[in-house]
């Protein structure tokens, strides 16, 4: 499974001869459609060249290897890639080329900032930052200016080859110069997040999860459902993955241990390409991912990792103790009205879409209330776990 399988990404425009930043000029495939009637959330990728942006579109969502990112090319075409994993996971992501001027008259600000949900800035730190972090100044002056609701995520890239000490004193530093720099500009109440990463570890999965938790709306009600499940399930840790890039869209409200990703993320790995391998595609299924997919993994430290198939793209991954996975009927029965309540997410999501499409007045406010209290009753009518 591979979105190489089908093909989402392609060039949009030329930089800088005959690029053109209109919003009907960008679709170089003739497509005249605004851009403004999208409604997906879009991701934009900016920083200097060879900051490593490609890099991460290519490991993160296309499952290259780290090893064969070295034989990129420099971006010099504004890249636009369509993801649509799941009902939960779908958005743009516009890889910018590093010479980007956003004083070019034909640099069309709304257009590009006015529909963005995250930028993502990649600044190498095993470079001279200090460029970066001009740009990086110029680049949220800009954007907030178009757009004060663009979340700013600062990827602090690279940092596989330093040791812990300067990790950190970079991360201290760069964070120091930014906000200064922002505070300077009159913009000190505009929030960075700021992001330690590495294509040749799982960081840079961590990190892209943190952007793409903060462009789904339904995240606070996925995070009560994940909290419901595990207190009345005895299970200490539960992660809503995106099987293909290894997102995790949701977690229990919990604090997320880096080991323990890692090692979920291994475990999809591990079923993927079993699956890939021995699994067996029928007439009503188009993957070898479906319904009868699960996962049992034990640890010699008494440990067990358990994943279930919630739908064709997303896996619910646990941890938990052995003698807590005694009781499996128990987490089988509390999963099953976890699978059904994310499906009501789904179907309310299309619900208000629908109807934000029919209206011109725009969607009415999403309502969590009752869908939690639903799941709430079905979940805490099971006995839990000592």
């Amino acid at each position: 499974m591979s979105y190489q399988d089908e093909p989402g990404g392609y060039d949009v425009g030329s930089f800088p001869k005959d690029f053109s930043y209109g919003p009907f000029e960008q679709n170089g495939d003739g497509d005249n459609s605004s851009l403004q009637d999208d409604h997906k959330p879009r991701i934009l990728l900016m920083g200097l060249r060879r900051s490593g942006k490609s890099s991460i579109q290519k490991v993160v969502f296309h499952k290259m290897s780290p090893n064969e990112t070295l034989f990129l090319e420099s971006t010099n075409k504004i890249v636009k890639d369509d993801i649509n994993n799941s009902s939960f996971v779908q958005f743009q992501i516009w890889d910018f080329p590093g010479q980007i001027d956003f004083f070019d008259p034909t640099f069309d600000s709304d257009t590009i900032f006015g529909g963005c949900g995250a930028l993502v800035f990649v600044i190498d730190a095993q470079d001279d930052y200090m460029d970066a972090l001009n740009k990086l100044q110029l680049t949220v002056t800009k954007a907030y200016r178009v757009n004060s609701n663009i979340k700013f995520e600062v990827f602090i890239h690279k940092v596989d080859g330093l040791n812990d000490d300067y990790k950190m004193e970079s991360q201290r530093d760069i964070h120091q110069r930014a906000t200064d720099d922002l505070a300077d500009a009159g913009l000190e109440h505009v929030h960075l997040s700021f992001h330690l990463t590495s294509i040749y570890d799982h960081s840079i999965f961590e990190a892209f999860s943190k952007v793409v938790q903060k462009l789904i709306p339904q995240l606070p009600t996925l995070e009560n459902l994940l909290n419901i499940l595990i207190s009345n399930s005895g299970i200490e840790k539960a992660f809503l993955f995106d099987v293909v890039s290894k997102i995790y869209i949701a977690t229990d409200s919990s604090p997320v241990d880096m080991q323990s990703y890692e090692l979920c993320c291994d475990m999809i790995d591990v079923v993927i390409d079993i699956s890939c391998i021995y699994g067996m595609v029928d007439e009503t299924e188009t993957s070898t991912f479906n319904s009868q997919s699960s996962s049992l993994i034990k640890l010699n430290n008494g440990t067990v990792l358990y994943l279930r198939e919630v739908n064709k793209f997303l896996a619910l991954v646990c941890i938990l103790r052995e003698e807590n996975f005694q009781k499996q009927g128990v987490i089988d029965y509390n999963f099953l009205c976890f699978r059904d309540a994310i499906t009501q997410v789904f179907e309310l999501r299309n619900k208000c879409q629908n109807l934000e499409d029919a209206s011109p007045m725009g969607t009415p406010e999403a309502t969590n209330g009752p869908l939690d209290s639903t799941i709430s009753g079905s979940l805490l009518s099971q006995t839990p776990l000592p």
